[in-house]
């Protein structure tokens, strides 16, 4: 996966959002429109790019990537696309 073609398109993603709203609403924008179309193994890469410093990414991009949940690592066995969706994983009960 080339992670500089996903920079770009993330800041283009980032850039329209912060042109629409605040700071904070474009940031969870930008997380959502992540976890929402971006498939699971472009958002493992962009959160290894994240992880290793973020080089080239906006700010705000830069802060929504971080706010997405740890996600699996794709190779792992029964490592599932289900598993990154919003609200999967382990549930408690009260």
């Amino acid at each position: 996966m080339n992670v500089e073609h996903l920079v770009t398109m993330a800041n283009q993603i980032g850039a329209f959002f912060v042109s629409q709203s605040d700071r904070e609403a474009a940031i969870n924008a930008i997380a959502d429109h992540l976890r929402r179309f971006w498939e699971p193994r472009m958002r493992q890469a962009i959160l290894r790019h994240v992880a290793a410093g973020g080089q080239g990414l906006r700010e705000e991009v830069a802060e929504a990537v971080r706010r997405l949940a740890p996600l699996p690592d794709a190779t792992a066995p029964g490592a599932s696309p289900a598993d990154n969706e919003p609200g999967a994983g382990p549930t408690t009960s009260g």
